[in-house]
């Protein structure tokens, strides 16, 4: 029998309501044994709580009978006060009936182990909770919704009409189906190929928004990175002085631009240096450049292209720096913006122009088919076997359905599994195939 089990659903702590969730086939009888028999579904009920006599509290209490419930299970809510002294009074109670503490994410788990969501959603709830931009929140909402699982069924449809072509020719040659069967799967393929590689192109965009942008500062010792850097994050999170090469590591700020989650760092100076540690910090300061979403060039009036030019692509940012004191040319080559961190000048441009790039990058019309590194790795693992399948249809139909096959198994495992019955009626449904 499934154990019923028990969890603290708020913060820890002092506070007006703690409320505690049980799940299990034994939820109504502790419900009973507390003092609270029988509540009705989904309403709340002012109970008194007691165990052998010893009051633990006047709480209200819902209950949530299966199937209609978050885990699918028999589960209910008790509305505490939010004293310490109750709650572990309360959690006393249940684990003398019987009950058991959950395991982090239990909940959760048993609610797509009942159908209660796919693996995608279940993924989604951890987002939500964890959300800290209004981007992150949306984001997990849609696919709490269901709309990355809808765009992996779109896909599924396709491999599963794709895989009842070439199954109806191979398990049932001698009945009524069209000469070459398999041959007019490979259309179909070539759709899914092309869809598939789009949403790998596009992977980026839904890991950025739940884990952040990332914007390097680089130039030159001397540049004004880290007065940048500081008044980008609105705190004195570097240390700024006249000496050049003062910032030797690399800095990481995490800030909120426009909605969009963004880690800002601050980079060592790039120039060539005897000293071992600076030489250290400009490798990684190389290396962080090479990595980011976006560069911010920082240079001060006078500077020349010098050692960060290589690592400036496309799209990034030239940041002409201390126009308080000499008010450099913009470059022609480069979008630019003249900021002043003295006076404040061209700052809210600069955040204007960040946020304008974050929402080009970040936003779609469509919802990504990637927010974890999980689902892209299922994603490439599923089209180098229908891409792989579709090389064989023309020589093996039956390798091909064995590649079509890997890849369903490689897309089951973002939301659930593709087995040979949904294949089978894909074919009986088609095809008029045994009478």
């Amino acid at each position: 029998m499934t154990d019923t089990i028990f969890a603290l659903a708020t913060p820890p702590g002092r506070g007006a309501i703690a409320i505690i969730r049980l799940s299990g086939p034994r939820t109504d009888e502790a419900l009973a044994a507390l003092g609270a028999p029988g509540p009705k579904p989904r309403m709340a009920s002012l109970r008194t709580l007691a165990l052998e006599g010893r009051q633990i509290d006047q709480a209200l209490v819902l209950r949530f009978p299966a199937p209609n419930s978050y885990t699918g299970e028999d589960c209910a809510e008790l509305h505490l006060h939010g004293g310490r002294a109750v709650v572990e009074a309360a959690s006393g109670a249940l684990i003398a009936l019987g009950l058991r503490p959950a395991d982090p994410g239990e909940f959760t788990r048993r609610a797509f182990e009942n159908g209660r969501m796919d693996l995608a959603q279940a993924e989604a709830v951890a987002d939500l909770i964890d959300a800290e931009t209004t981007a992150q929140a949306a984001q997990a909402l849609g696919q709490l919704d269901g709309a990355l699982s809808e765009t992996y069924a779109g896909f599924r449809r396709a491999l599963l009409k794709a895989l009842a072509l070439v199954e109806a020719e191979i398990d049932f040659p001698d009945e009524e189906v069209p000469d070459n069967l398999a041959r007019t799967a490979g259309p179909v393929l070539d759709g899914l190929i092309a869809d598939l590689k789009a949403a790998l192109a596009d992977a980026g965009r839904g890991e950025r928004v739940r884990e952040g942008y990332r914007i390097v500062l680089i130039g030159e010792t001397n540049a004004g990175k880290s007065s940048l850097f500081n008044a980008l994050v609105a705190r004195e999170a570097a240390i700024v002085t006249p000496i050049a090469g003062t910032t030797r590591d690399v800095l990481d700020a995490d800030l909120i631009i426009g909605g969009y989650a963004v880690t800002l760092s601050d980079t060592a100076g790039l120039r060539d240096s005897d000293d071992v540690v600076e030489a250290e910090g400009v490798r990684r300061a190389r290396a962080r450049a090479e990595q980011a979403e976006l560069r911010l060039w920082v240079r001060a009036p006078g500077d020349g292209e010098g050692a960060a030019a290589p690592f400036v692509r496309p799209g990034d940012l030239l940041v002409l720096t201390k126009a308080d004191i000499d008010r450099s040319a913009p470059s022609a080559d480069h979008e630019s913006i003249v900021v002043s961190t003295a006076t404040g000048e061209g700052l809210a441009a600069l955040h204007d122009w960040i946020a304008a790039r974050l929402a080009r990058d970040l936003s779609g019309a469509d919802f990504p088919a990637v927010t974890r590194e999980r689902h892209r790795r299922r994603l490439e693992e599923a089209l180098a076997a229908v891409e792989t399948g579709r090389r064989a249809l023309d020589i093996a139909p039956e390798m091909a359905g064995d590649d079509l096959r890997r890849a369903a198994e490689a897309l089951a495992r973002v939301t659930g599994a593709i087995g040979v019955e949904d294949i089978l009626g894909e074919v009986f449904s088609t095809f008029c195939i045994g009478k």
